[in-house]
């Protein structure tokens, strides 16, 4: 019996890093789960064990379980830190970003924004802000939060994104002038060797869309990415059916469902659908 009740908190921990619990359930009613903790959550978690009230080993265990996909989770835990320090602008941006990944915009949005006012300079609230914008379908607010954005990335690979939502938001704004001149100044100097890199090159007429596209590009989220950024390509050039086709194949690839190009991508498809 004492060898059972030693061995209880190992098997517990086994059964909780083999689950997969539901996050997020799309309109035509795919459950999406978050994947298998491999060990990191659960060394965040002793990590914070050990010092209950420490706020940034609660946003390093959100950040652990955001990695395996485990948002609500992640939610639950900045939602904590925020009772121990409302005041703290990275727990905002980091439960807004979980909302955005699980759909929940409105929250997100009310997150960012008092993310925002707490710190106006905060490079991932003012992206994620950008983010939530052109997913709204507010184009022109959301060149506001990347022009800002773009001002502060913490490295080549978020200089490459600032850079490509600012163009495409300008485009879907209509302002094909500023989009151009935006490329034409090459903010993004440093190849970031990423999938915002690459639909960079295909904006500036450096690649084809048949080029996009590289044996190596498997993965869910990289699949979803360049789909989307391949969808808005064709759009902002007035050619529907193919953007509709690049839209539905971010969305086929089920293990990409956390990346903005798939979240963004079924939104384009029931705007687009819709009657």
């Amino acid at each position: 019996m004492s060898r059972l009740i030693r061995l209880l908190p190992m098997m517990l921990l086994s059964s909780s890093a083999l689950a997969q619990s539901p996050q997020y359930k799309s309109p035509a009613g795919i459950e999406y789960r978050s994947n298998r903790d491999t060990g990191s959550v659960a060394r965040a978690e002793k990590a914070l064990a050990a010092d209950p009230k420490n706020v940034q080993k609660m946003i390093d265990l959100g950040v652990a379980q955001s990695s395996v996909l485990q948002f609500r989770e992640a939610i639950a835990t900045f939602t904590k830190g925020m009772a121990i320090e409302p005041d703290n602008s990275t727990l905002y941006r980091w439960r807004g970003h979980r909302y955005l990944s699980v759909r929940e915009l409105d929250r997100a949005m009310a997150d960012l924004t008092r993310g925002y006012a707490l710190d106006s300079l905060n490079y991932g609230v003012l992206y994620h802000i950008g983010i939530v914008r052109f997913a709204r379908g507010d184009f022109n607010a959301a060149v506001d939060a990347f022009q800002r954005s773009i001002q502060r990335p913490p490295n080549a690979g978020e200089l490459a994104g600032s850079t490509d939502w600012l163009w495409m938001s300008l485009m879907r704004a209509g302002r094909k002038a500023e989009a151009a001149a935006h490329l034409a100044r090459r903010p993004d100097t440093v190849n970031a060797n990423n999938a915002y890199s690459t639909r960079l090159r295909l904006y500036r007429g450096e690649i084809t869309p048949e080029q996009v596209f590289t044996p190596a590009d498997t993965a869910g989220v990289q699949v979803a990415t360049l789909s989307y950024g391949l969808g808005n390509w064709y759009l902002v050039k007035g050619d529907t059916a193919k953007a509709l086709k690049w839209f539905e194949r971010s969305v086929a690839t089920k293990t990409g469902w956390a990346g903005f190009g798939f979240i963004v991508s079924e939104i384009e498809l029931r705007r687009l659908r819709k009657p």
